[in-house]
């Protein structure tokens, strides 16, 4: 077999080497067995959501833009798919570009061929919605509660977000000229282009938030002045203070954070770097986002996504880039071999095709100083890293010091939060502790999210702002705080969506069964959102044909075109392209209407329901008093939407 089709070979086959037989479906159906279980509808959270640390409603989503979930009366469906994105994560536009999308490698498609393209479509609604000039809905109630913002990072302004739909009114507070955070301060323009950072920070403000810029809370105003004029208080300084590399005269002046060398270039105060730059990259911060998405999605065959990457890896590259783009010589190094690095093998592939030298395995031991002062090379070691019990080992090799000469020194190891005027929050580990809902502990009425809990993604940030949101919003109304569910993502609302169609429907009370007398569901329904993720095993598989993936176009400079280019090396899909790669998703855990469970249903139990009472999740009944429980319906059921289960 060639490579090209070794690469694209179906990974999952109805028959195995050796079969012999043909195994047709008739048999099946015209033997069937009767069972006490009949067919039970059970919406459950797809993996590709269960590893969003945004918990955005991704199917719901790729399910209107390919069309089979419709949109309102008057509304277009690129902003209805849009307005249902945005319930979680404001910056779709910007996650599109730099989210290292955890959610394509949980995504169950990557067990037939290749991941549905999650993070293109987003990108593609974001553009659409900058386009258009989309705005929010502004709530005609206010509260009247107030709530403080400390950090107009991704974490703050997602909260802030949130609050504001929710009525209350917010003042985001920051230290720097203009909000963004990490995603202003540590991400170059060229992977997010500042008009569209600005043209999704500027929605938020036109919800009526307030902010307060150049101002930092402990210095510019005391917390004590937050507490009295505010109901609630959210955390979400970030951790915008670099680690510095911990080895002797690491002091230096020409030796600093990546956060600050990124701070400095993105506020144009970074005119030239110096010939020779050596950037020290991964570490204890550094993290593999696919982690999450393969033990909820119980993948076997991930594929790396376009743009996944860990934070510490990332950062080195960005500032290697940059670097190389400024005429410098670049090093890159890191403690892992560079198959192990954080960073994907495209990213590599970046780095290497500009002329930046990656060197793995190596391990710094110290700082090599001229007669000024300044650092003129960096000592490393060859070394061995591994992760032994959740830590990190780094072994050194003796007798195998060399130094790097170098004019700077960037280390990007991970970062810190600076409590400057806030240690009353510092765990002793330099970071803030918070239960489920981001409470923090000891604290009443303050949260906190983002990197303050743990330095991760961006997206993860966007997801604990959206959290805290909630728990400030039934604190200020006086509600007891809820227990947060085990899969804590935006779930496909069946209700909302049957009261969007003018179908009515009564108070609904978990748990659920026996709906099928019941006007909510029409046939026995249980919505497991909250604590199942439907795993490949679950669906059948054999439905879903090869289909390509529809790739964004991702520029690649070389070592001359990458000098003074700074332009966006990474295009949104077209809408043609962006409709189908949704139609390559899956839907996992949700009906998606492909009439297979009525074709096979050898007693015609199951029909489809009138266009007047359907709609998405309430398309096909069963007729209880025909089934005779062979599970059939449930065997050919593409997306598992369909299980056994007792009647009532």
């Amino acid at each position: 077999m060639s490579e090209s089709m070794e690469e694209t070979r179906l990974t999952f086959r109805r028959y195995r080497d050796g079969d012999n037989k043909v195994h047709a479906w008739r048999d099946q159906i015209f033997q069937a067995s009767y069972t006490h279980k009949c067919p039970t509808y059970i919406q459950s959270t797809p993996p590709c959501q269960g590893s969003c640390p945004a918990g955005e409603d991704i199917r719901s989503y790729l399910q209107i833009v390919r069309g089979i979930e419709k949109p309102p009366a008057g509304m277009k469906w690129q902003e209805y798919a849009w307005r249902r994105l945005t319930e979680a994560n404001p910056f779709p536009s910007v996650m599109g570009r730099v989210c290292p999308a955890p959610c394509e490698t949980g995504c169950n498609r990557n067990e037939v061929e290749d991941h549905v393209g999650i993070n293109s479509v987003e990108h593609f609604l974001g553009e659409y919605a900058i386009a258009n000039k989309l705005k929010y809905v502004k709530p005609e109630i206010s509260t009247g509660k107030k709530v403080a913002v400390i950090g107009g990072g991704p974490g703050g302004l997602s909260c802030a977000y949130q609050l504001a739909l929710k009525g209350h009114a917010v003042t985001v507070f920051d230290e720097h000229e203009f909000l963004g955070g990490m995603m202003r301060y540590g991400i170059p323009g060229f992977r997010t282009p500042r008009e569209v950072l600005d043209a999704e920070i500027q929605r938020i403000l036109d919800l009526g938030v307030e902010t307060r810029t150049n101002c930092r809370v402990g210095k510019d105003i005391t917390l004590d002045e937050i507490r009295s004029g505010y109901d609630a208080v959210f955390l979400g300084m970030g951790a915008q203070a670099g680690r510095a590399l911990p080895v002797p005269d690491a002091e230096a002046p020409n030796v600093v954070t990546a956060t600050a060398f990124l701070s400095a270039f993105n506020d144009g105060r970074l005119r030239h770097v110096g010939k020779r730059v050596v950037v020290v990259g991964g570490g204890d911060t550094s993290i593999d986002v696919a982690t999450v998405a393969r033990r909820l999605g119980h993948i076997e065959n991930a594929k790396p996504t376009d743009l996944e990457k860990a934070i510490a890896g990332q950062m080195a590259h960005d500032v290697a880039e940059i670097s190389a783009k400024q005429g410098a010589e670049v090093t890159l190094t890191s403690i892992f071999p560079i198959d192990r690095m954080q960073a994907n093998k495209h990213e590599i592939e970046q780095a290497l095709a500009e002329g930046i030298a990656i060197l793995g395995g190596l391990v710094p031991v110290g700082i090599v100083k001229d007669e000024n002062g300044r650092a003129s090379a960096l000592r490393v070691s060859q070394c061995a890293a591994a992760m032994v019990g959740g830590r990190l080992e780094v072994n050194m090799r003796e007798g195998t010091e060399h130094d790097i000469p170098a004019d700077l020194i960037v280390s990007a190891i991970g970062q810190a939060v600076d409590f400057t005027g806030l240690e009353e929050f510092d765990n002793g580990k330099g970071m803030v502790s918070a239960d489920r809902n981001y409470q923090v502990q000891g604290k009443p009425g303050v949260f906190a999210g983002g990197d303050v809990i743990r330095p991760h993604l961006l997206t993860t940030a966007i997801g604990h702002g959206a959290i805290a949101a909630e728990g400030i919003d039934r604190l200020l109304r006086g509600e007891e705080l809820e227990k947060r569910p085990k899969i804590d993502v935006h779930a496909f609302d069946l209700v909302r969506k049957m009261a969007e169609k003018g179908l009515a429907v009564h108070d609904v009370h978990e748990p659920i069964r026996g709906t099928d007398s019941a006007d909510v569901a029409i046939h026995n329904y249980d919505n497991r959102s909250g604590r199942y993720v439907i795993p490949h095993e679950e669906m059948f598989l054999g439905h879903f044909a090869f289909s390509s993936r529809y790739k964004r176009k991702i520029i690649t400079l070389d070592r001359e075109s990458a000098l003074g280019n700074f332009q966006e090396r990474i295009e949104a899909l077209t809408e043609e392209q962006a409709t189908l790669e949704a139609g390559r998703c899956m839907s996992c855990g949700l009906c998606f209407e492909c009439d297979n469970c009525v074709v096979y249903c050898p007693q015609t139990a199951v029909f489809k329901v009138k266009k007047s009472e359907a709609t998405t999740g309430r398309y096909v009944d069963t007729d209880y008093n025909k089934c005779i429980g062979c599970h059939i319906c449930h065997d050919v059921c593409p997306t598992g939407y369909i299980q056994m289960g007792l009647g009532e």
